[in-house]
């Protein structure tokens, strides 16, 4: 059985799953991803800040829908 993590906000913002309206998401559930690879985004009076995986692992489920409001250290993307 594989330990579960959460992948957590570092700050209050607004959470995008995607670069762009018209670009795919980063990940979806399923995929593979490795330490430091991007699964989102948390924007912040405009700046976007990269929310990196900070472990190897199987994405599972987003625990906040895309463009949801944020807070610091809230629970964004499980990690198995």
């Amino acid at each position: 059985m594989s330990e579960k993590t959460a992948i957590k906000s570092p700050m209050p913002g607004v959470f995008y799953r995607q670069p762009d309206p018209d670009d795919p998401p980063f990940v979806e559930p399923g995929d593979e991803v490795e330490a430091g690879d991007t699964v989102g985004l948390v924007e912040v009076m405009k700046n976007f800040h990269d929310i990196e995986a900070d472990r190897s692992g199987t994405v599972g489920e987003f625990l906040v829908e895309n463009e949801a409001e944020v807070e610091a250290d809230q629970a964004l993307v499980e990690l198995e």
